[in-house]
């Protein structure tokens, strides 16, 4: 079984602060979950059509999990704290095995 991890690219930051109040969520339901963040933060270096905005990628025990995980009821609430205070990229792929 392969792991899922979300790799999320942030295009651009509108709202600082519903940026720290999608946080404050997100992290507790991204646990439950049972995500772990391998990297958080703004790029160091970026290349090619590449931005230097925040940058995240978590990593699920599994694809499935990775896939609940967005849809479940904590992280929807995340989600609404976010609105639109972001434009971001987020995907849901598979680790290699």
């Amino acid at each position: 079984m392969s792991k899922g991890y979300w790799v999320v690219a942030y295009r651009v930051i509108k709202d600082p602060e519903k940026v720290a109040a999608y946080a404050k969520l997100s992290a507790p339901a991204v646990a439950a979950t049972g995500g772990k963040f391998i990297v958080r933060g703004p790029a160091e270096t970026a290349h090619e059509q590449g931005l230097k905005e925040r940058t995240v990628v978590i990593e699920y025990p599994s694809y499935e999990q990775a896939l609940a995980a967005y849809d479940s009821d904590e992280y929807k609430k995340a989600l609404e704290a976010l609105g639109d205070g972001v434009e971001r990229d987020l995907r849901i792929v598979r680790g290699v095995e």
